[in-house]
């Protein structure tokens, strides 16, 4: 698409999806990953691998809604992958390879390998800087995922700033586990109260899996330092109440906020509970995510996860 039909448009898109576990089947002797190799217990097959990638490629695909079909996400922020060639070929080997995006991402020290991306159409978003966020593990606390922050230029000249986030998980208990969250939140206030400090006015996103759930502490004290949680109130259009469901109940670990001036420019946001990223859920009724696996039962599935969309309106100077 032309730089003059996406200001006709009148829209920037962003979606935020955590795709749970997009590892390859090679084994990095330096991560935890052995879960997913092809003889391990998943038997996690180069073919099983390139359909994930597809069905991510099919998910981000689906996110741009109906009256502006034509136009693909201009970003979209991952969680849970493991690596560059992950993401290489997501954008340049699977249904996206024609999508023209671009990427930068994160090398963290998670013990399994997982990381976080940015996937970015350079002729919405010009990318200008990006670096990863390392946050210090407390006492007890394993080594988890950078936060990754990007800044770039959007057509109208304004600059975006983009943090993408994957907090620590409650594995352990929620109590146990929450300073840990906190501690993320921490880390991610230090450097958006820098940027405020240069710029006041600065449009900041943030997005990613907190998990962590609206009330929570870690998302309480976001609020509490002047950021908008634009996703607080996305539904879907085919029944989803949020972006997960555990043991038949919705909610959302999966959020976006923003500044008060890039809410001001905010027109919908909402979840992506296309009818195929969803199966029914036999035991508790109705329907849930349609996964990759269900315990160590593959399903050839998407995600746990449901994608978040957000779409800005676009205002000339």
């Amino acid at each position: 698409m032309s730089l003059s039909a996406l200001l006709l448009s009148g829209f920037l898109t962003f979606v935020e999806l955590n795709c749970e576990n997009l590892f390859d089947c090679r084994h990095d002797s330096l991560k935890n990953d052995t879960e997913f190799l092809p003889t391990a217990g998943r038997q996690w097959t180069p073919r099983r691998y390139w359909r994930k990638l597809d069905n991510i490629g099919r998910t981000i695909i689906s996110c741009t809604p109906d009256t502006v079909s034509y136009q693909l996400p201009d970003l979209v922020a991952l969680v849970e992958v493991e690596n560059d060639s992950v993401i290489h070929a997501l954008t340049r080997r699977s249904l996206l390879r024609h999508a023209g995006y671009e990427y930068v991402m994160t090398c963290s020290p998670d013990e399994r390998g997982l990381d976080v991306a940015l996937l970015y159409q350079p002729f919405s978003f010009q990318l200008l800087t990006y670096y990863p966020l390392r946050v210090t593990p407390l006492e007890g606390m394993r080594p988890t995922r950078d936060i990754l922050y990007v800044s770039g230029r959007v057509i109208t000249g304004d600059t975006l700033h983009v943090f993408v986030v994957h907090a620590p998980s409650r594995y352990g208990g929620e109590r146990v586990t929450r300073p840990y969250r906190q501690q993320v939140a921490d880390r991610l206030m230090l450097s958006v109260d820098s940027l405020r400090s240069l710029s006041p006015d600065a449009q900041i996103l943030i997005a990613g899996d907190f998990n962590d759930y609206t009330g929570d502490a870690s998302l309480q004290y976001l609020e509490a330092h002047q950021l908008t949680h634009v996703s607080r109130s996305a539904t879907g259009h085919h029944g989803a109440r949020a972006t997960y469901r555990f043991q038949g109940l919705w909610a959302s670990l999966d959020h976006i906020f923003t500044s008060s001036s890039l809410a001001a420019s905010l027109d919908t946001c909402y979840i992506n509970d296309a009818p195929f990223l969803l199966e029914l859920d036999e035991q508790y009724g109705g329907f849930k995510p349609r996964r990759t696996y269900s315990g160590y039962r593959y399903q050839r599935g998407f995600s746990d996860h449901l994608p978040l969309v957000a779409r800005f309106r676009l205002r000339e100077h």
